[in-house]
């Protein structure tokens, strides 16, 4: 693959400048986004784009399938006197991370391993394609929407995808800007994910091989024994570990590397491209 990494001189003269954040959930990556100006600066949610055109028939098809659990409502929707969907937008991606599921008991509204792999797949294929579709919403950004600016707020499991066409596209197209955590941050994230658990993708080797471990600490005997919440506690510090030197690996050899905390310190689109060029030059 050619040398496709930009310069902090080739960076600030870009006159249409493009960048993917690269990072674990929570770590400043819409933060960031949201700080650029918003007439000059296209917002590329990866989520947002996996939701509205990648998963949402299946979405659908989920929330149908729930329904259909209750007399009424089976019959309601079979004879289609009633519809269902979902309601996505840019600050409310709730109902993505709902369909994505939890392992565990059905009685806590858990997941089968099966149907579980089976999302995951899913959410893995949306994705690539989602990330593959980068290089021509930032075309359409500038021809039709008139945005000299993109920026690509990609989802934390990007760093799953084993997709090299993807990663060299996006390498093509944008400067790939990894936003790293320090471990006081790391710990925040933990503490966060404690409080508040959520659906989170694995890559399907690391999910097998800590769903045997789980299941053998907790002398449980399948996954259908298991607290949904409890599992996402116990896995994520061990994610957190799975996934930093593949966004490192990621960024050494496709962009660069900044601080997340300095996210929090940025006041306007100056300082962000300085903080870029800080990174950038050199490389």
């Amino acid at each position: 693959m050619k040398h496709m990494k930009k310069n902090c001189a080739e960076f600030r003269n870009w006159p249409n400048k493009a960048v993917t954040l690269l990072g674990m959930s929570g770590v400043g990556k819409t933060t960031l986004a949201n700080i650029l100006p918003s007439d000059s600066w296209f917002h590329y949610s990866g989520d947002y784009r996996i939701g509205t055109r990648y998963l949402n028939e299946p979405i659908r098809d989920a929330l149908k399938c729930k329904a259909m659990e209750q007399t009424f409502f089976r019959d309601l929707l079979r004879r289609d006197l009633i519809s269902i969907d979902s309601k996505i937008s840019f600050g409310n991606l709730g109902i993505i991370t709902h369909f994505l599921g939890q392992i565990g008991a059905p009685k806590l509204d858990g997941l089968s391993v099966a149907e579980f792999n089976r999302r995951q797949n899913l959410w893995r294929a949306a994705e690539i394609s989602a990330m593959r579709d980068v290089a021509e919403f930032r075309r359409k950004a500038i021809d039709i929407y008139g945005y000299p600016h993109f920026i690509n707020d990609a989802g934390g499991s990007i760093v799953e995808l084993g997709d090299a066409e993807c990663w060299q596209a996006l390498a093509e197209h944008t400067l790939v800007l990894y936003l790293h955590a320090d471990a006081d941050m790391e710990k925040t994230l933990v503490a966060r994910a404690a409080a508040k658990p959520k659906p989170l993708y694995y890559d399907a080797e690391f999910l097998q091989l800590h769903l045997r471990e789980f299941l053998a600490r907790r002398n449980l005997k399948s996954a259908d024994e298991i607290s949904p919440n409890e599992f996402v506690q116990w896995i994520f510090p061990k994610l957190i570990a799975h996934r930093k030197p593949k966004y490192q690996a990621l960024a050494d050899r496709y962009g660069h590397t900044v601080d997340a905390k300095q996210i929090f310190q940025l006041r306007d689109e100056d300082d962000f491209i300085e903080m870029v060029c800080a990174a950038a030059s050199p490389f």
